[in-house]
């Protein structure tokens, strides 16, 4: 019966903790904002030990932080480290693209094409959250056309380390969907150089932002002192 009852709370420990990511990989927290354990133990209908089970696995993965006689927040990544992050992002996406612009298929390519079309409406609308859900997801479909397991693991890897970048894109949103638009001209002609060229573009882009935000209001400062619903 103890085990029992051990393996059971274990797997509630792991359901909160999918739950958890899910709300980080939809930005429901934004980095340096405080996480309200206790309202999120009400939320998912759990007791406080498997959600604090799953917060101190997330604080072990680099996503969440426990500051003393603070509370629990989100991880805010300081400049040089999301650069650092990002090349080898770089590296690991023009890889993936090269590889996707040979096996990709018609129906990855006509998800793509739908992503786009959502993409250039939230551009448009300047929505920022939008956008990068669709970033991710577009990214993950040429993840999965590279046909290369490894590769897939390692780059979900990274993009999840990178969940705590609090940055404002604005200035390059445009820019960066029109990454995507080329990214996506390349893999449909099976252009594997124009592909990663595309990839590499659209990250150095970022890199660069990154660059000239230190020491700006473009970078979100960590630890906001909010509960975001």
């Amino acid at each position: 019966m103890m085990m029992t009852t051990k393996v059971s709370r274990q797997r509630l420990s792991n359901q909160v903790y999918d739950i958890l990511k899910e709300m980080i990989a939809d930005y429901r927290f934004s980095p340096g904002a405080r996480i309200n354990v206790e309202q999120i133990a009400k939320e998912v209908g759990a007791s406080r030990t498997p959600v604090w089970e799953a917060v101190h696995r997330l604080i072990q993965e680099g996503l969440l932080e426990n500051i003393p006689n603070r509370g629990v927040f989100m991880v805010a990544l300081r400049p040089e480290k999301a650069i650092e992050l990002y090349e080898v992002r770089n590296a690991l996406e023009g890889l993936a693209a090269g590889l996707a612009a040979v096996n990709i298929d018609a129906k990855t390519l006509k998800k793509m094409k739908r992503s786009l079309e959502e993409q250039m409406k939230v551009v448009e609308a300047g929505d920022l959250v939008a956008y990068s859900q669709l970033d991710y997801e577009f990214h993950a479909l040429v993840y999965e056309a590279s046909r290369n397991k490894t590769l897939k693991e390692m780059l979900e890897e990274v993009k999840s380390k990178m969940r705590p970048i609090g940055m404002h894109i604005t200035p390059v949103l445009a820019d960066l969907y029109q990454d995507h638009v080329d990214l996506l001209d390349s893999l449909e002609r099976h252009d594997a150089h124009g592909a990663e060229v595309a990839f590499t573009r659209h990250n150095s882009r970022m890199i660069e932002l990154i660059e000239k935000s230190v020491g700006s209001d473009t970078w979100k400062g960590a630890h906001e002192n909010t509960d975001k619903k």
